[in-house]
């Protein structure tokens, strides 16, 4: 089997798996996923579904994958850089305690917005802080600050490829010692093992050389431990342990 579907690319939303068989990601959906997605989590992932943009979403593998992690982890102070319409935010809401907190951040809170109803009938909005802009500024102030240094369980990133080293030099100040940061999207549609004249998309071009030079700085990082997993889009988890 191919990794193409009759037209050329596979239907789901979010749909970024690396699997080289549609069938088998569909038969991983429809087993383990779509049967125990709570009701909120679809109902944002078929809303997001309908906008222009709806590759950005986090696919529901991975929104499963990310609640089920910081439960294990129990989360219960983490951020998120990058939020889109909020389907891994959402997972995340549902994973923490009731007093768990979440400092989400998005250049874009229109985006946001639409997600915000679907977190609202949840319960689930008085664990979010959202951000509107940049986030570099914010994670300069809190450096400065002082008070925030290792007070992140977790940290999830999938925002600008090109600002991941950047991020990763601030956050692992503020992730404790034995919390977890997550980046998303580092085999970048496959394209890390693409040959030079690949022909590939432009943005995707653009920033397959930031996600190499992440993946390569992490790997070299002695303040962490990591684990690159092929869930969706490829996610790199790094456990800070000093």
């Amino acid at each position: 089997m191919t990794s193409n579907g009759e037209n050329g690319r596979h239907q789901e939303v979010g749909h970024k798996s690396l699997l080289q068989s549609d069938a088998l990601y569909q038969y991983i959906l429809e087993t383990s996923v779509y049967p125990r997605e709570p009701e909120a989590m679809k109902e944002l992932r078929e809303i997001t579904a309908k906008h222009p943009w709806n590759l950005m979403t986090t696919s529901a593998d991975e929104g499963q994958f990310l609640n089920m992690l910081l439960k294990l982890i129990n989360a219960k102070n983490t951020m998120e850089i990058g939020v889109f319409t909020g389907y891994s935010l959402l997972a995340t809401a549902m994973a923490l305690p009731d007093d768990g907190k979440i400092l989400a951040m998005d250049i874009n809170r229109d985006n946001y917005e639409i997600g915000l109803p679907v977190i609202e009938k949840a319960g689930l909005a008085h664990k979010i802080e959202f951000r509107e802009g940049p986030a570099l500024p914010v994670l300069d102030q809190m450096i400065e600050d002082g008070q925030y240094h290792g007070s992140y369980d977790f940290i999830f990133v999938d925002a600008d490829k090109d600002n991941y080293l950047n991020y990763h030099k601030r956050l692992i100040d503020l992730v404790k010692v034995g919390g977890v940061i997550g980046y998303d999207n580092t085999l970048w549609n496959g394209s890390v093992v693409a040959p030079p004249d690949a022909p590939l998309r432009k943005y995707v071009r653009y920033y397959r050389d930031f996600v190499l030079e992440l993946n390569k700085a992490l790997a070299a990082d002695p303040r962490i431990e990591i684990c690159q997993l092929p869930v969706g889009d490829g996610i790199t988890l790094c456990r800070r342990i000093s």
